[in-house]
Formats: structure tokens, C-alpha cells, sequence
């Protein structure tokens, strides 16, 4: 990747890539809680009061024998024959921005506005007003990818793989994520009311939007066994966090670890990348990017590995995406750890982002993303080495069987 371009983790350069799934890795998946290569080209109004001028239409026009005088066809007609007060141009500029990155098909090439694109990045870097929660499109329904930890969804009792069939009896059928995202969040201390299906039975939920600052990456260390949780995987502390706690392990020689990535939908390459250099010697690869099933960037370990050779298990289960499926693909790849939970989300390709005019923003698939093995884990998702379920009964009562079971491993 260029280094004049913006990237997205998954979504290295002086500028951190992003993958975006949930989760922007984002995946990367766009963040409800958050409350969701420069353009030199992008759609205009025009000078005359008859037409509506595009010359970003007309160079692709030129470039790739896209015609979109059909465009200016419909502006016409619908200028000449709209009967309900006049037409905001920049609306319909916007409008066809929205619908031509639509049409290509892709859930993780999305237009945003300005305002989108603030909320994407305040998101991915841990400071937004929302409710907490991360969504995606899976299976045509809209659903929780994760939930972020300490955040009003968490406390509310929203879980992973939870279908939002209404917001504010509002049907979602057909919404894309960033719709459900502008009608979830909003200020601190109001209300939004979710209507949940979880297997198979409806709920409702009543969540009070709130201010969430979230450090994505925490540690302690129990019974000598060292435990890092990592939400998202931030462009801001989650390098330097994750660092400091694998280095705290070292310092207090603890015989495990346990690396629990559940429910993190992904965030920036770079900082899995980092992440991954913890436990793998330099020069090691951590992901290679594929565009037309060419490789068109690998990128590799690097800095001094504090926790080579240290036992450790990763957790993962449905909410785990992105950059979360980059780590565990290559720790599990290179035999640095063992994977306990349940199959990951699923999402392999990397995402960048463009700048448009006026602050908006293009997240737009650029490749996809193999482990060092040569796994493309798309749709399919990454399969734990021991398959530990946890049931609702056990989030309510906060058993976790999966963080026992990975304890119990590193204690044999």
C-alpha cells in the first residue's frame, strides 16, 4: 500500500491501515456504540440552474465507458416534474455517492458522510456516545458483532449474535448497518429501545446512551497466569497497551497467558500486526493481502517478541473478526498458541479508506487476507483447536467456561 493513501485494519506505513469488518477489523462491521489515497475527484453541484453538473460522473465516463448522462436524465426529469418544494442538489449529489457504492454489492465498501466519518474514526479509538454495541450484516439480518466491555449495552444484557429485528419499533428489514447505527445512537442520557431476537425467542431492550471512553486493551495477572483482554484493536493505545502488559508478564514470569479477543470485530492492521510481534520472533509473517489471487502486501513481525515460547490460549467466538482473526490465524499458525471458544465471525477482507470532498469518506474492499498458512478465512471463520461453548445461562450468571477452560490448560 501507498504511503499517500489513508488505509483501514485489516484493516506498514507511517499511516496505519485499518481492516475493516467490524470491524474499519472494522472488521470492520460498524460500531453502533460509536455512535457507526486522497480522491482528487468527487461529485459537485453544478453552475446552471437547468442541470445538475457532475464531473466526477463524466471522468469515469471517460475512464471506464460508465454512461451517466442516465444520471443526469433522471435529475432532469425529477427537476422538471417534483412538486414538493425545491431539491436540495447537495442531497442528491450525496444520494448518488451513497447509491453508486451500494451498487457494487460489497457490505464492507460503504459511503460515509462527514459526519459518518467522524463517528467511524471516534469509534475505532475509544471515545463516542452510543450505546456500546458493534453491528453487522450477517445472513441478510442485522445483528451484534460485539459488545464493548463496561458499555450500556454490555450492562443491558445485549450479547453477541443478537438479531435487531426493530429500533424504536422501527422494522430493520433491509437496513443497512450505518442506517442502524444513525438510529441507535444520540445524546448521552436518552433512550433507544432494541427489539432482539436470540434463539429464536424476541426481546426487548430499553438501553440508556451514554459517553464511553474504553482503553482497548486490559490486563492483570492471576495466580500466575497472565490475562489480556484486547476490545478493538485501536490506531491509539492498543500497540503500546499490550506491549506493556506482555511485559509486565515477563517481569512477573508468569507460566501462561490468556489472550481473550471475544467480541473484538477488528480495527487497524497495524495494530495487530504489533499485537502478533508479542509472541512471534521478527521478520515472521503475520498476514498476506491478495488482490485477483495476486499478493500485494505481506506484512511481517517486527521489535522483540516478549512472550515467545510463553504458553498461551487464545479465546475467540462469534464476535471475533478482522484484525481479532489476523492475530489468531497466526499465532495458531505458527503454533504460538491454541485457540479455545467458538468459530470466529468470519471476515477476510481489508478495507481502505478513501478521502472524498467536504469530509466524507469511502471505505472501499481492496483485497483479501490469507494467514501465513495460505487460510482465507471469509464467510468461513477461523475453527477453534477446542470448541468451548457459552451458554446465555452462563453470561447471565457470569460463569465463564471458556476463560476455565483456557486456566485449566495453562495449568496442566
Amino acid at each position: 500500500m501507498t504511503s499517500d493513501k489513508k488505509p483501514i485494519s485489516l484493516e506498514a506505513n507511517t499511516e496505519p491501515k485499518k481492516v475493516i469488518t467490524k470491524s474499519r477489523s472494522v472488521s470492520l462491521p460498524t460500531t453502533i456504540a460509536i455512535v457507526v489515497v486522497v480522491a482528487t475527484t468527487a461529485f459537485v453541484g453544478g453552475t446552471r440552474a437547468e442541470s445538475l453538473h457532475l464531473p466526477w460522473f463524466s471522468t469515469l465516463t471517460n475512464s471506464s465507458s460508465l454512461d451517466f448522462s442516465r444520471v443526469q436524465q433522471v435529475y432532469d426529469k425529477l427537476k422538471g416534474k417534483f412538486a414538493e418544494g425545491p431539491l436540495d442538489t447537495n442531497k442528491l449529489v450525496e444520494g448518488a455517492e451513497r447509491g453508486l457504492v451500494a451498487a457494487a454489492g460489497d457490505p464492507y465498501t460503504v459511503y460515509f458522510s462527514a459526519a459518518e466519518a467522524k463517528a467511524f474514526d471516534s469509534d475505532l479509538n475509544g471515545t463516542f456516545t452510543g450505546i456500546g454495541a458493534e453491528l453487522a450484516i450477517k445472513d441478510n439480518a442485522l445483528v451484534v458483532q460485539s459488545v464493548l466491555d463496561n458499555s450500556p449495552a454490555k450492562k443491558a444484557g445485549l450479547q453477541t449474535g443478537d438479531v435487531i429485528a426493530k429500533v424504536n419499533d422501527d422494522d430493520t428489514t433491509g437496513w443497512p448497518v450505518e442506517k442502524a447505527v444513525s438510529k441507535i445512537r444520540g445524546d448521552k442520557g436518552t433512550t433507544v429501545k432494541l427489539t432482539i431476537i436470540r434463539a429464536q425467542k424476541n426481546q426487548e431492550f430499553n438501553i440508556t446512551r451514554d459517553t464511553i471512553t474504553d482503553p482497548s486493551v486490559k490486563y492483570t495477572i492471576e495466580n500466575n497466569i497472565g490475562y489480556m483482554r484486547i476490545s478493538r484493536f485501536a490506531s491509539t493505545d492498543t500497540s503500546s497497551l499490550s506491549r506493556s502488559g506482555a511485559e509486565a508478564f515477563k517481569a512477573a514470569k508468569v507460566k501462561g497467558v490468556v489472550l481473550d479477543l471475544r467480541g473484538n470485530g477488528g480495527g487497524y492492521v497495524t495494530a495487530a500486526q504489533d499485537v502478533a510481534s508479542l509472541w512471534l520472533g521478527s521478520g515472521k509473517t503475520v498476514v498476506t493481502e491478495r488482490k485477483d489471487g495476486k499478493t500485494v502486501d505481506e506484512l511481517k513481525t517486527s521489535g522483540s517478541a516478549v512472550l515467545e515460547g510463553v504458553p498461551t490460549i487464545v479465546l475467540i467466538d462469534g464476535g471475533s473478526a478482522s484484525a481479532s482473526e489476523i492475530v489468531a490465524g497466526a499465532l495458531h499458525d505458527y503454533k504460538a498458541a491454541t485457540l479455545v471458544g467458538v468459530k470466529s465471525f468470519g471476515k477476510g477482507s481489508v478495507q481502505e479508506i478513501q478521502n472524498l470532498t467536504a469530509g466524507a469518506e469511502l471505505k472501499v474492499t481492496v483485497a483479501l487476507w490469507y494467514t501465513p498458512n495460505g487460510k482465507n478465512i471469509n464467510k468461513q471463520g477461523i475453527e477453534p483447536d477446542m470448541a468451548v461453548a457459552l451458554s446465555d445461562q452462563d453470561v447471565i450468571s457470569g460463569n465463564d467456561t471458556q476463560k476455565a477452560k483456557a486456566i485449566e490448560l495453562l495449568n496442566k
